[in-house]
């Protein structure tokens, strides 16, 4: 209960009546005294626990607002991290859809030209270490344990041959107009700490790079740029397990899909396929080399 300045002058305007009408004895005098003394105590704690009472209700007020705030902005931070991961996967299941279309687009197509799947059986055949061939779904896939330097996205010498003589096939009439997808796979190896300081920060980095490294040797070759796609995808597209080293090993890959569309301005000389729905890939970007 709070005691006002009021109660406490009266106290002491009674104490000094008393005292000069010469009535009162020492003992009320003392009583007097200590009465108003005790009230003063109390007023004066009264207005302690007041002033503390209205610091802490400050201090409460201000936790509450940092509260709010930071409330608010956690909320839109949740809410922004959200919608990035959404069109982060959105755009993975689109990539994973246009793996899909792509491959299934090749499988039900009319097959390759004869003399471009004899061709490419051949290439095959003469680079058994480094490359196979799957005639069905005109898929070449370069091996990256021989097509590629451990953690690197810089071609090997032998790499680099085989390649020059790839794009040889990919220039000649037979093949010469169909659209290409390389795309880089990866194990689910982390990548170790000198391939990242290499800038290829992750296994995404590292397919993508060494897509494009490929991508960008079938153009020096004279491939037409426009043919071409590049993509990586890590480790999202196992062939075999990764629990073991060969599965680990055939994982690691760099497969460029011979597709079953042409681009405007060009064409298959032999056996032209049916026209296909358009199908957007992205482009190697015309860099002279990469990862320096």
């Amino acid at each position: 209960m709070l005691l006002s300045t009021r109660s406490i002058t009266l106290s002491t305007f009674s104490l000094l009546t008393l005292l000069s009408s010469g009535c009162v004895t020492t003992e009320k005098y003392n009583a007097l005294r200590i009465e108003r003394d005790a009230f003063y105590e109390q007023m004066q704690r009264a207005q302690s626990d007041n002033s503390a009472a209205r610091a802490q209700a400050a201090s409460f007020k201000q936790q509450l607002d940092a509260l709010s705030s930071g409330g608010n902005n956690a909320s839109a931070l949740a809410a922004n991290l959200s919608q990035q991961n959404q069109e982060l996967a959105s755009k993975l299941a689109e990539m994973n859809s246009l793996y899909n279309d792509l491959l299934s687009k090749v499988g039900e197509g009319p097959a390759l030209p004869v003399a471009l799947t004899n061709e490419l059986t051949r290439f095959a055949d003469e680079n058994p270490e480094l490359v196979s061939f799957d005639a069905q779904r005109g898929i070449v896939k370069f091996k990256s344990d021989v097509t590629f330097s451990s953690g690197d996205a810089q071609l090997t010498p032998s790499a680099l041959s085989a390649i020059n003589k790839f794009a040889v096939i990919l220039g000649s009439p037979s093949a010469k107009g169909y659209e290409l997808l390389v795309a880089g796979h990866a194990d689910n190896q982390p990548v170790s700490a000198p391939t990242r300081q290499r800038g290829h920060l992750d296994n995404w980095y590292l397919s993508s790079h060494r897509a494009i490294t490929v991508s960008q040797a079938l153009i020096k070759q004279n491939i037409d740029g426009r043919r071409i796609g590049a993509v990586g995808y890590g480790e999202q597209r196992p062939v075999a397990s990764n629990e073991t080293k060969e599965g680990k090993s055939a994982n690691r890959r760099v497969e460029v899909i011979i597709l079953p569309t042409t681009i405007a301005g060009t064409s298959a000389m032999a056996n032209p396929v049916s026209p296909q729905p358009a199908v957007t890939i992205q482009r190697a970007p015309e860099r002279p080399e990469l990862n320096k």
